[in-house]
Parts: C-alpha cells; structure tokens; sequence
C-alpha cells in the first residue's frame, strides 16, 4: 500500500506542478513583456483563460500583475498539500497549510527560473543557425533577472557570469527564505 501512495504522491504532484507552473508563466508573460504573439505566449494565454476569465470579474490586476493567476497557483499548492497530507492520513490547520501553500509557490517560482536560467546559458553556448520560437520567450522571461546583474559585473572578455550569479542568489533565495517557511509551515501544522 506504500508504494501506491508514493506513486499517487509523484502524479499529484507532477500534475499540480505543471499547472501551477502554466498559471505562473501567465503571471510572467505580461511582467517581463513578453511577445504575445510567439506560439508559446499564445498557447498560455488560451490554456489558462477560460480558468482567469470569470476571476477577472472579482479580482482586478495590481499594475501588470494578474492577480487572479498568483490566487489561481497559491490555490493550486494548498489543494495539492491538502490532498498529500489527506494520502498520508495526516491532518493539518489552516495557517499551516497556507504558510506550506506560500512556501511551495516562491519554491515552484525559483526552481522555474533556475531551470530557465541554466537552459538558456547551456543553449546560449550550443547556438546554431536555426532559432526555436521557445528561444526568443526564454531570454525575455529571464532578461530581467540576468540585465541588472550584467550591468553590476566586469566585463570578462565576452564571458557572461550573469546567470552563474544568479542561479547561486535563487540557491540562496531557497535557502534563506523557503526553508524557514516550510519550517514554519510544518511547525503550524504541529500545533
């Protein structure tokens, strides 16, 4: 019975994962200012409409921000730990599962731009004639982090420390600011 568990913890979290992470590219798209007419902005954009459209009527955008996505994946995270911790038999309050929910949404936001962040530098260094359109979005999407620490850092021939930089402040974001949330949460959760 174990194993099935285990292997009903990885789908859940899989499929809970790959639709908060459609929901934070659409929280995404609009702040970096991303082309909406690449193939892949469109894709999101029509993938998480019908979802966004009627919450758009109760939530208003703060600036560019899409609240009612940022709502959308924060919910997104409290269902998966609310299933996860029913799968395991465990109960839990409300303030823990909200402090674990925020906690897995900034984990699931800097793991997405570490991943972004080092596919861009691995394909930067293999750069062929030939462009994907996924190509154009990932260096908006991940501009904005890399730009201002470009900006700070010496010029070293050509060489691009921008991304080792920044890979290392998200290792940093993990562990400095996560951790003691996901502590706090499972604290929360104790009690």
């Amino acid at each position: 019975m174990r194993y099935l568990i285990e292997a009903l913890t990885l789908l859940l979290e899989l499929a809970f994962s790959l639709a908060s992470l459609l929901f934070l590219l659409r929280v995404l798209l609009p702040l970096v200012h991303a082309n909406f007419y690449n193939p892949l902005s469109q894709t999101i954009y029509r993938s998480t409409q019908r979802v966004l459209a009627p919450l758009r009527k109760v939530l208003r955008p703060l600036g560019k921000v899409e609240t009612s996505a940022v709502l959308i994946v924060f919910l997104l995270q409290m269902l998966k730990l609310g299933v996860l911790f029913a799968l395991r038999g465990q109960s839990i309050s409300a303030g823990g599962l909200g402090v674990l929910a925020l906690a897995e949404s900034l984990s699931l936001l800097v793991s997405l731009y570490f991943w972004m962040i080092l596919a861009r530098a691995i394909l930067s260094l293999l750069q062929s004639g030939g462009s994907h359109h996924a190509l154009p979005l990932l260096q908006q999407l991940t501009e904005p982090v890399l730009r201002p620490l470009r900006q700070r850092l010496p010029a070293l021939g050509g060489f691009d420390l921008s991304p080792l930089i920044a890979t290392l402040f998200l290792l940093l974001i993990r562990i400095l600011v996560i951790a003691p949330l996901l502590d706090l949460g499972l604290l929360l959760t104790r009690t």
